[in-house]
């Protein structure tokens, strides 16, 4: 059974902002089908638009090709699930799309560095209820070495 996880937009921006650390190592493991990514439209609109701001773009000199290499690669890869804006167990409202994508995409696996999902007791309960577990990057990684 192939490993299923959704992939928070802090991680894949830092994939691209560093090529050599754990996040770039994730994405060549989803790029090598090491584990099937699940995305929504909501979480493909945020990526788009942080990847955008002149602040990350500018300042990390992204190339437009690069950015829309990624997205081009997650929407072509990944395993898309619609959301209804049923799921409202977190302070930020965009955290509640990375917890219903996990939800309605069956995915056992949230990888993030949002303290907001990682951190919360009421979201830990949820996610716990729900079969999904929050995972750094580095634990994934070490997960997918054990397969």
């Amino acid at each position: 059974m192939e490993i299923r996880a959704v992939i928070d937009t802090n991680i894949w921006v830092s994939a691209l902002l560093n090529p050599h650390g754990f996040p770039a190592r994730l994405r060549q493991s989803f790029e090598n089908g090491l584990f099937e990514a699940v995305i929504s439209e909501p979480l493909l609109l945020e990526l788009a638009a942080v990847l955008s701001r002149p602040r990350i773009k500018d300042k990390y000199n992204i190339a437009s090709t690069d950015i829309e290499e990624l997205l081009v690669l997650i929407e072509e890869r990944a395993d898309h699930v619609i959301l209804s804006g049923d799921i409202a167990v977190c302070r930020d409202t965009n955290d509640n799309f990375v917890i219903e994508t996990a939800i309605k995409g069956a995915a056992p696996h949230i990888v993030t560095r949002d303290d907001d999902i990682k951190f919360d007791r009421s979201v830990a309960v949820f996610l716990s209820a729900h079969g999904i577990s929050v995972s750094s990057v580095a634990r994934f990684l070490s997960l997918l070495q054990k397969r």
